[in-house]
């Protein structure tokens, strides 16, 4: 009887390359797994959004303005105020202190960027310009799109809704 013999396995060409590819593979994308930097920008992009359309949501169901500051450079934040005045005067008058609105006496809401992510005020992108909600929901110094450090979309208000949305 005539056996036929069959090998089994990988042969040491296919072993190498298969190595050298993954290590290829591993010198592009290990550098985007450890820079951190993309993921916080976009949390902090999202994060300005959420409290944007908190805003928007909170000035119509209170029936007062709220407004909306923003503290350029570095670090960057966005605080939230709610008019303590009924009916609103268009100013943002902050509760004073003990009041159940605001128990601090302050801000109502206040976030700040992580280090190294800001707004971006360099060319083509516009510093953000402090605004408020009115009780209709709608903003003063809109339109304005936002941007911020290494996000890659834009934080855009829309003028007669208010709408926030990033594109």
């Amino acid at each position: 009887m005539n056996r036929l013999r069959t090998n089994q396995g990988f042969t040491l060409v296919e072993l190498i390359m298969t190595m050298v590819i993954i290590g290829i593979i591993a010198a592009v994308a290990a550098p985007r797994f450890f820079d951190t930097n993309v993921f916080q920008s976009r949390g902090f992009a999202d994060q300005v959004q959420a409290t944007l359309r908190y805003a928007q949501k909170t000035a119509i169901a209170q029936r007062r303005n709220v407004c909306v500051a923003f503290t350029l450079p570095a670090p960057s934040t966005i605080t939230l105020t709610i008019d303590s005045n009924t009916p609103p005067d268009g100013v943002c008058n902050p509760a004073p202190a003990g009041n159940l609105q605001s128990p601090t006496g302050g801000p109502d809401y206040v976030i700040t960027a992580p280090a190294g992510i800001a707004f971006d005020t360099v060319l083509p992108a516009v510093a953000p310009v402090d605004f408020s909600f009115n009780a209709l929901g709608v903003p003063t110094n809109a339109p304005q799109t936002i941007t911020i450090t290494g996000a890659a979309n834009g934080i855009t208000i829309e003028e007669e809704t208010g709408y926030v949305r990033s594109p």
